[in-house]
């Protein structure tokens, strides 16, 4: 029996399916196989890795980001991002903080008016990308210096302290076991995930994406769209913001800074594709739970925090490279 013959590039066509069977098992699966090794590793290294009280921690960790790149993958998807969403955490926060001083009982109002500043930061980006014309690096880049320059003004660069315990619970709560921070992440991620999957809005959102000139030809509105993702993003930055806050016991203008790194390695490493068009809230929670386990793990080995943004960066290579090979197959 004889074997294939080569092709004209020199490659079998048995060779060929072997090697397109790998693309497709690193491009689908890598993620998945990154992150357990990275488990296994660390579980190795460093002994206190697998206790209750630090994956508890782990997790409680990875929502705060968690909130920031459910909103970031519904962005990207569109082929845009948002480098407010830091910004965005900290004037949520002071806000929220003052809002609710110790004693206060208030509960309710910190959570409104911070959710409506997350509403109109991200309203504000829409605009500036839709009706302006500003492409959303540099639109989302403006509302970054702006947000932060208002909640330093707001609290003259002073953090604020002691706030209610009833506001405390949504970030330091927990139901039984399980921290709430963790519940009201779970709680978006499903309902975005049904937004996104299960919806004609996220349909759209992937056409725009796809093909923004098409999507108009077929009587999609780009507007709105567009319009809507950047609030979604928005929204859930405020979330996170308000989580952030009440974890802490605390509000800091500088709060947040950096988080927009995190929350584009998070949706980058979960599949979410640079150039848009494809990504899954799937994806990204996965993407969220294994920079959230990269962090706890240099944390647990005493990794130096010069070095740690760098590991982040080098993750985030590492992830467009392989979306891109995933793409290219």
């Amino acid at each position: 029996m004889t074997s294939p013959a080569p092709s004209a590039t020199g490659i079998s066509p048995t060779a060929r399916a072997r090697k397109a069977s790998i693309r497709h098992l690193l491009g689908d699966y890598g993620i998945l196989l990154v992150f357990a090794a990275a488990i296994i590793y660390l579980a190795v290294a460093t002994p206190e890795f697998l206790t209750l009280d630090n994956l508890t921690n782990v997790v409680r960790q990875s929502s705060i980001i968690g909130f920031l790149a459910l909103g970031m993958t519904f962005v990207m998807i569109t082929s845009g991002i948002d480098l407010s969403v830091g910004s965005t955490v900290g004037l949520v926060g002071v806000v929220a903080a003052s809002l609710t001083p110790s004693g206060s009982g208030a509960l309710l109002l910190p959570i409104v008016v911070g959710l409506l500043i997350g509403l109109m930061a991200g309203a504000f980006s829409a605009g500036l990308v839709v009706r302006g014309g500003v492409i959303p690096f540099l639109a989302t880049l403006a509302m970054m210096a702006i947000l932060r320059s208002a909640a330093l003004v707001f609290t003259n660069g002073q953090p604020i302290t002691q706030l209610d315990s009833g506001f405390d619970w949504i970030g330091a709560g927990a139901v039984g076991p399980v921290p709430v921070p963790v519940i009201l992440f779970v709680i978006a991620a499903l309902i975005l995930e049904f937004v996104l999957s299960g919806t004609a809005f996220g349909r759209h959102v992937y056409a725009v994406g796809g093909d923004e000139e098409a999507s108009r030809n077929v009587g999609i509105s780009v507007s709105r769209v567009l319009t809507a993702v950047y609030i979604i993003s928005g929204i859930m930055a405020a979330t996170s913001g308000l989580v952030l806050t009440a974890r802490v016991d605390g509000a800091d203008p500088l709060a947040g800074t950096g988080y927009e790194l995190q929350a584009i390695s998070a949706v980058v490493i979960g599949g979410t594709s640079i150039t848009g068009g494809t990504g899954t809230i799937r994806g990204t929670v996965v993407g969220v739970l294994l920079v959230a386990v990269v962090l706890n793990g240099m944390n647990l080995l005493n990794v130096s925090s010069y070095y740690q943004q760098a590991v982040q960066g080098v993750i985030l290579v590492l992830a467009v490279l392989l979306n891109r090979w995933k793409s290219d197959r």
